[in-house]
């Protein structure tokens, strides 16, 4: 996969891509990244990018003459995503991720000031994300939430290709709870049906607890997953322990 990022402080980006998971996929050829400053397509000797918005009011706007060469000349393939972060696009979610690990190239798209001008999003922009209901002062935070997410699903950048397939969200429930060593921790222990070893305990035990945890923290997502009978009696026993 390729993931190009158009921003106007690439030095923030690329610091954050030499790390953990995102420098081990770029390493091991799972994903290619760009990153590009619209500045770079600018045809005047200040490179500026950006103007006063008409109407007037408060802060600048990204003009959409460089910001649209960029995108157009770095988006090279027929599937690609162009998208842009922002507040007012919908919530990202774990169905979205999937979708754009599906795809060949993804064109992170990083506002800034005020905005963008309104014709780059009509004329490019196939997908506007947010991570939440909050302002932050551009969208290049926004985009390594949504890098990280994405990169992490590609096939062979996990060192456990079943990690990513039980986070909370990929089945639409939460995670269950972890354990490690020591059994024991300041009177604490580790439920038995885990230090027991019986495989078939362990699966009931973590989809158990997965449900409980649904219903406890985000009892939304139980509305929106299909339970099978199995669930349906894991769940009716949570109900009649509380």
């Amino acid at each position: 996969m390729r993931v190009d990022v158009v921003t106007l402080f690439p030095e923030m980006i690329a610091s954050a891509l030499d790390f953990s998971i995102m420098a081990r996929a770029r390493d091991t050829g799972a994903v290619q990244f760009g990153i590009h400053n619209p500045r770079d397509w600018t045809t005047d000797r200040h490179r500026i990018v950006d103007d006063t918005p008409y109407g007037g009011g408060a802060g600048m706007v990204l003009k959409p003459e460089p910001l649209v060469v960029c995108v157009e000349e770095v988006t090279t393939k027929t599937d690609a995503a162009v998208v842009f972060m922002t507040p007012q696009g919908a919530q990202l979610t774990q169905a979205h991720v999937r979708r754009f690990a599906s795809l060949s190239q993804m064109v992170v798209l990083c506002g800034h000031y005020e905005g963008l001008d309104e014709r780059v999003r009509q004329l490019l922009v196939t997908d506007e994300i947010s991570i939440g209901d909050y302002v932050l002062t551009g969208g290049e935070l926004p985009a390594l939430v949504l890098i990280d997410a994405v990169v992490r699903l590609l096939r062979g950048v996990l060192g456990n290709e079943t990690s990513a397939l039980e986070d909370s969200f990929e089945a639409g429930l939460l995670e269950h709870p972890h354990y490690t060593r020591p059994p024991v921790f300041r009177g604490m222990a580790v439920p038995e049906e885990l230090v027991e070893g019986d495989h078939a305990q362990v699966r009931r035990w973590r989809r158990k607890m997965s449900l409980a945890r649904t219903l406890e923290r985000r009892p939304d997502l139980l509305a929106r997953v299909e339970l099978d009978s199995y669930d349906r009696e894991l769940l009716a026993e949570i109900l009649a322990e509380e």
